[in-house]
């Protein structure tokens, strides 16, 4: 419990930190293209990771979206459809949470493992994380690709902390993904 406290302080002061844009250079940069989207699941029940027995694949047995979350999924789907943001890919991490986020916002997804939560688990973070960033080396404009998935994955591929529902515009620079832009609904 003492380490799950650490790791939640920690976050929230690298939360304070990271690059910032006003909100029209957020959908500028999406416009552009040639951007990996990278969205934290929108805001759940209460809680650290998901219970003892969860089971992928039964929702009932994981932390899911809260009320709000699911309000707020919906909230950034109408800004993306509002702003007119071309999404040429939506994939999800395998977490009902995630699922839930994507069909919610975008009203599609795909489940691509190698952006499943790797919570504790280091080999495959190292893995997963390669696979991301040799995936999206190729992507180009005016194509975007929105990847929903979970902070800790966030994190290694960008080093940065984003809050639940938070959304990231990167792109490709060297072993990370360089955030240019990001935005809270």
């Amino acid at each position: 419990m003492l380490q799950r406290r650490r790791f939640i302080a920690a976050s929230a002061v690298l939360a304070a930190g990271g690059v910032r844009a006003q909100p029209g250079e957020f959908w500028a940069r999406l416009r552009e293209g040639g951007n990996v989207v990278l969205m934290r699941h929108a805001t759940t029940e209460p809680g650290v990771g998901d219970p003892p027995d969860f089971r992928l694949g039964e929702c009932t047995t994981q932390r899911n979206l809260s009320a709000e979350g699911r309000e707020q999924a919906r909230r950034v789907g109408e800004a993306f459809r509002r702003e007119g943001i071309r999404l040429d890919e939506v994939r999800s991490s395998a977490w009902c949470r995630c699922v839930d986020t994507a069909q919610l916002a975008f009203g599609r997804h795909v489940v691509w493992a190698p952006i499943n939560s790797f919570f504790g688990g280091a080999q495959a973070r190292e893995t997963q994380t390669r696979e991301v960033l040799a995936a999206v080396q190729s992507l180009r404009a005016p194509g975007n690709w929105m990847l929903v998935t979970h902070q800790v994955n966030i994190t290694a591929l960008t080093g940065e902390y984003l809050a639940m529902g938070e959304v990231f515009v990167t792109r490709p620079e060297g072993e990370r993904l360089r955030v240019l832009a990001r935005q809270t609904f």
